[in-house]
C-alpha cells in the first residue's frame, strides 16, 4: 500500500449500556471504517447490551486527518441488522505525539489530553499516555443516533519498517 505511515491497533473493549433492539436484549458487534478502506469488525456477542469484546482492529494509516467511523449493530438472523449508533474520532492529536519519538518515560506518564467537543464523540477526556514502552489513547465514545450507549476503546500504534 502507497504512502501508508503505519498501522493503527484499536482495542475494541467494551460496550456500556447499548440500545435493546431484540425482545430484550441484543446481539450486538463492531464496525470501524476509515477512509474509502475496508472495514474491520468485531465478533457479535449475544444478548447482552453491556458486551465485553477485547478484540484488537487493525487499520492502515495513509491520512491521519481522515476520521474514523466507529458503527454498532445488532445481528439479526432473518432480517437485515439493526443500527445501534455510531460514532466519530479523530487520530490527529496521537499522530502528532507519536511524531515526538518520545522514550524512557515513566509507565503511566498522562503525554496530552484531549477534551470532548461538538465534533468528537468523547464521552469524557481522553488520556495519551506512556504505557509499556509505547503511546496509547484511551477513550469512551458516546454513540450518536441512538437513544443510549457507549464504547470503550484503546489506539496503539503500530510501525512497520518503510514508513
Amino acid at each position: 500500500m502507497e504512502n501508508m505511515m503505519g498501522l493503527l491497533r484499536i482495542h475494541i473493549q467494551r460496550g456500556v449500556k447499548l440500545a435493546v433492539r431484540d425482545m430484550r436484549s441484543s446481539d450486538p458487534y463492531v464496525v470501524i471504517k476509515m477512509g474509502k478502506q475496508q472495514k474491520v469488525k468485531t465478533k457479535v456477542v449475544k444478548k447482552n447490551v453491556n458486551p465485553e469484546w477485547n478484540e484488537d482492529l487493525t487499520l492502515s494509516v495513509a491520512d491521519p486527518n481522515l476520521p474514523i467511523r466507529l458503527y454498532v449493530y445488532d445481528r439479526d438472523t432473518f432480517s437485515f441488522d439493526d443500527k445501534m449508533g455510531d460514532a466519530e474520532f479523530e487520530i490527529a492529536t496521537f499522530i502528532k505525539v507519536l511524531k515526538m519519538r518520545l522514550e524512557g518515560l515513566p509507565d503511566g506518564t498522562i503525554i496530552t489530553k484531549v477534551q470532548p467537543n461538538r465534533q468528537n464523540c468523547l464521552a469524557e477526556e481522553s488520556y495519551i499516555v506512556w504505557s509499556k514502552g509505547q503511546l496509547v489513547q484511551n477513550m469512551v465514545l458516546r454513540l450518536r443516533n441512538v437513544e443510549c450507549g457507549e464504547v470503550e476503546l484503546q489506539l496503539q500504534w503500530i510501525d512497520i519498517p518503510t514508513s
